[in-house]
């Protein structure tokens, strides 16, 4: 079976401009506000990355992202899984024993304009863990 690898972090944010001076000023992370169309994220770049595929040059590294806390929202760090097919790997997931979360309509991933095909799902120990289909695959 192939492995698929971890491609991205995610990690909550109570107040956006301070988490990126933090990260900024700690670690020389480079960060990103999208604004509110986009949920306010706040994407990070921890290693040089490719203007292109906007993944990290170097294997192995990956890059991340912050999102807003909220009371509906998980408050903790997580990660995000790349595969090839998403709508396969969403059905592993259910027949493994996890449950997948959709995006923005039930059952499906959102397309993330210039990133790909993204859904989130529950693990059988009750992580929220994410998938990314990335453009091009």
């Amino acid at each position: 079976m192939k492995m698929n690898p971890v491609v991205h972090f995610e990690m909550p944010y109570a107040d956006g401009q301070r988490m990126a001076d933090f990260y900024t000023e700690a670690f020389g992370w480079k960060a990103q506000m999208l604004g509110p169309e986009m949920g306010s994220y706040v994407v990070v770049e921890t290693s040089e990355t490719d203007e292109k595929t906007k993944f990290p040059k170097e294997p192995g590294r990956i890059n991340g992202g912050f999102f807003k806390k909220t009371k509906e929202t998980t408050q903790y760090p997580s990660v995000v899984i790349g595969v090839e097919d998403i709508r396969k790997a969403m059905k592993k997931v259910e027949e493994a024993g996890g449950k997948v979360l959709g995006g923005q309509k039930p059952g499906e991933p959102d397309d993330i304009p210039g990133i790909g095909l993204y859904v989130s799902f529950i693990d059988t120990e009750g992580n929220k863990i994410g998938m990314l289909q990335p453009t091009g695959m």
